[in-house]
């Protein structure tokens, strides 16, 4: 099966799963996105008030790669980038199904290049996610979350969202690697086995972009 054909297959069955299998929303759903979209965190399971910060958190991880990716592509990646800070994977895979490979960088590297391409701008991103992972693993209260994400549409699918946006690194990280010229396999395996923690190590050790390291070397993975 085609890369671009499991993505889409994802793409298709995640909708269909969130939409039509997912379990039902509930009434106070629209008053604990308010409250969690406004810090009002009085009584919210501290799991859940990770989970949700954190899907804003991942998308600013996904620019450090999508902005220089999308460079070299015909559809434009801040329309994507922008659309996963809403609605996560569900923007996301339309990209990545999308996108050709794109193992060089051409063009001007601009301030909006160099801001997320910046180690600095990775380290932040890192230290918010792993301090949101910390809070939400030794805070939060298990039984309520097992609870919640059984009866709840926004918490299941949230769920879901997020651990496919962990696991859909590697296909935009192969060619990130190649663009500035790693071609070491067991860096790719090592992000890539590691999820979200493999891909918040990357952006905050990885050499920067620039002209002389964009050049074709060999493919990370086939594509």
């Amino acid at each position: 099966m085609s890369r671009k054909l499991l993505l889409w297959l994802t793409w298709g069955l995640f909708v269909i799963y969130a939409f039509g299998f997912a379990p039902p929303n509930q009434p106070d759903t629209f008053a604990l996105i308010q409250n969690l979209s406004t810090g009002n965190f009085a009584g919210i399971n501290p799991l859940i008030i990770a989970l949700f910060n954190i899907m804003g958190v991942i998308p600013l991880l996904y620019s450090c790669f999508l902005y220089s990716d999308g460079q070299m592509q015909k559809i434009p990646a801040w329309f994507f980038a922008i659309g996963s800070f809403g609605v996560g994977a569900f923007a996301l895979l339309p990209y990545l199904a999308l996108r050709q490979p794109n193992p060089l960088f051409a063009g001007e590297k601009n301030g909006w290049l160099k801001l997320w391409d910046s180690r600095l701008t990775g380290g932040l991103i890192a230290i918010g996610a792993i301090a949101l992972l910390t809070y939400g693993i030794t805070q939060g209260d298990w039984a309520d979350f097992v609870q919640q994400w059984q009866t709840s549409r926004f918490v299941h699918v949230m769920s879901l969202d997020f651990c496919l946006l962990c696991l859909l690194f590697p296909f935009l990280l192969a060619d990130d690697m190649t663009r500035r010229g790693l071609t070491d396999r067991r860096i790719f395996w090592a992000v890539t086995l590691v999820p979200l923690l493999g891909a918040l190590a990357y952006v905050v050790l990885r050499p920067p972009l620039s002209p002389e390291k964009a050049t074709p070397g060999e493919p990370i993975m086939q594509s």
